[in-house]
């Protein structure tokens, strides 16, 4: 009976994000931030102002390694990151807005039941933004390696296949990540401006501001985290560093949103 609930739920949320104007928008979205990222990559593979976030450098011959061809799409992590924390936010925090959780809970009065099922329902939308993102990124790098003068021999290879299948997983969990913020984030405020608000700023301007000053901060901060676990560890951040401090801010965060789920009224 649990099983048919959360299948209820399931099919409710995915009904919810469907809809043209966010399932449409949101993949283009995403297929453009991760276009942008991985083409400025290539066209700018000379520019002495570097191709890269923060005026980094990536050169020419760690493009042409096996793992060349998926480092546009683990750098357009972080952006998709932040989409997948508008929509997580936004389908939770607006059951409160629209007064829409009251009669979800007439039909599914499990509270934890709902959420979990709204919860893996919106992780699947993340998995087919991730997919697509993938997708758009290694066609651009396929078909700007040509101008930017990189060699593709080794992009097909069991090697770069391997360093595929372990960055595909790595953006997913970051992404995923940064969806569960904007989850919690909606739970907590129970208003989507307010929690997309306060996400968006913090992860894009405080913590950049926060790093900037003293640059040891970004081992502690969640979304330089976050975006560690996509590029799969840095220099300054391991990537079983990243994994495990996001994982504890995720558990603590849920605890609290959870309790906070169960106990506290439903409406806004």
């Amino acid at each position: 009976m649990n099983q048919i609930f959360k299948a209820q739920v399931f099919r409710a949320e995915w009904r919810k994000l469907r809809r043209p104007t966010l399932f449409i928008g949101t993949m283009l979205a995403s297929a453009g931030l991760t276009g942008l990222v991985t083409s400025l990559l290539f066209l700018l593979i000379d520019s002495p102002q570097g191709n890269s976030d923060r005026g980094n450098m990536i050169s020419r011959d760690i493009l042409q390694l096996p793992s060349g061809l998926t480092i546009g799409f683990s750098n357009a992590a972080g952006l998709l990151g932040i989409v997948a924390l508008c929509v997580f936010a936004a389908q939770t925090a607006q059951e409160y807005t629209y007064g829409t959780l009251r009669n979800l809970l007439v039909r599914q009065p499990r509270r934890l039941q709902l959420l979990l099922g709204k919860y893996l329902s919106m992780a699947s939308f993340a998995v087919v933004m991730v997919i697509l993102a993938a997708t758009v990124s290694m066609s651009l790098a396929f078909g700007l390696s040509g101008k930017a003068k990189v060699a593709t021999d080794a992009w097909v290879t069991s090697d770069a296949l391997h360093e595929l299948a372990k960055t595909f997983g790595n953006v997913l969990l970051s992404v995923i990540a940064f969806g569960t913020v904007g989850m919690i984030l909606g739970l907590l405020l129970r208003s989507p401006i307010s929690a997309i608000s306060l996400g968006v700023i913090w992860l894009l301007i405080v913590e950049n501001i926060l790093i900037a000053v003293k640059a040891s901060l970004g081992k502690w901060m969640p979304g330089n985290l976050m975006s560690t676990i996509a590029t799969g560890g840095t220099s300054n951040v391991s990537y079983t560093h990243a994994i495990s401090f996001t994982a504890m801010y995720l558990v603590v965060g849920t605890v609290i949103v959870t309790t906070l789920f169960k106990r506290r009224d439903v409406s806004n």
